[in-house]
């Protein structure tokens, strides 16, 4: 028998040019499969050349598919979808007991490892897989079972479950609220401390933002002593543990903190935020007693924040009688 050759391109290459077909964007095809701009353009460019035809007509700031190119989304897009759902079924036969969960780092790091001893103690032969990940992922193409994601209550999905609703609240080491040559027993003193900010797109127009928050209370000429700004909400918080600053934190994210001490709120003032944590299902991940066994787990770990909720209350008010 004659030995068979496919004369392919590189599955790589095929699905770049799926997702620049799909969002005709290399951009944000990029974003999706975390490479950059160039390197998508390269890859349809050798796709071009390896097939012979032209993919894309390249217009001012616009992409758009040529014939042969919508003809070859069509091929691209069938065969990736056969090639994962075989690989889907392959897995599943031997992933049982698995478990792929995906959430923003902040949530991951502050308030769902901590407490994952707890599930897997409950729960020893489930294998857990976190992936800790703050660009929104596609629960289907990434294996990913259950998503819990940050979001407002009106862009919320269908089928989603709210987990909790979030409460916004400066935070700091307790030994910036008892310094005796800066004691912190007032929103207006601050003006002597370090603020701590999270610097992304989109953050001056929500509660995380100082500014926000400083002209909620009236107060928003104060000038801070210093600023330290942090891309990620788990590395300001970190830093305001090692008492760089004062943060804005969410609540219950920082409410195990507060209750060990590790954190303190000054101020016996608290902003309902507009968002909250929602779980997601996958249609995989639906059907698993598993992921089912640890979304109840979820909504417990919740239940008991809320009941534990007084103990925040109670730091806020020892802060401000400090």
């Amino acid at each position: 028998m004659a030995r068979k050759r496919y004369d392919l391109p590189p599955l790589g290459f095929v699905q770049g040019f799926e997702a620049a077909a799909r969002t005709l964007s290399f951009t944000r095809a990029a974003d999706e499969l975390a490479l950059t701009q160039s390197a998508v353009s390269r890859q349809i460019k050798t796709l071009e050349e390896h097939l012979g035809v032209t993919l894309f007509e390249r217009r001012h700031r616009a992409l758009a598919l040529t014939e042969d190119g919508r003809a070859f989304h069509r091929i691209a897009t069938d065969v990736l979808d056969r090639l994962q759902g075989g690989i889907n079924q392959m897995r599943a036969r031997h992933a049982d007991n698995q478990l792929a969960v995906t959430t923003v780092s902040g949530f991951a790091s502050l308030w769902l490892i901590p407490r994952l001893k707890r599930f897997t103690r409950l729960h020893p032969h489930v294998d857990v897989r976190i992936v800790a990940n703050d660009r929104i992922l596609d629960l289907e193409r990434s294996q990913i079972d259950l998503a819990i994601r940050y979001t407002k209550t009106e862009r919320a999905p269908a089928g989603a479950e709210r987990l909790f609703a979030e409460d916004i609240l400066p935070v700091c080491h307790p030994s910036l609220v008892t310094d005796a040559a800066a004691p912190l027993r007032q929103p207006e003193d601050l003006a002597r401390h370090t603020l701590l900010h999270l610097d992304y797109h989109g953050a001056s127009r929500t509660w995380f933002d100082w500014g926000t928050w400083l002209t909620a209370l009236g107060i928003e000429d104060l000038k801070p002593a210093g600023s330290l700004r942090f891309s990620r909400y788990d590395q300001m918080i970190q830093a305001a543990m090692d008492g760089q600053g004062v943060a804005l934190g969410v609540s219950p994210l920082i409410n195990e903190a507060i209750r060990s001490g590790t954190l303190v709120a000054p101020f016996d003032r608290q902003v309902d935020g507009p968002h909250g944590y929602y779980l997601i299902r996958s249609s995989a991940g639906a059907a698993k007693p598993q992921v089912a066994a640890f979304v109840a787990w979820l909504h417990e770990e919740a239940a008991d924040d809320l009941v534990a909720e007084p103990l925040a209350e109670l730091a806020i008010l020892q802060g401000a009688m400090v």
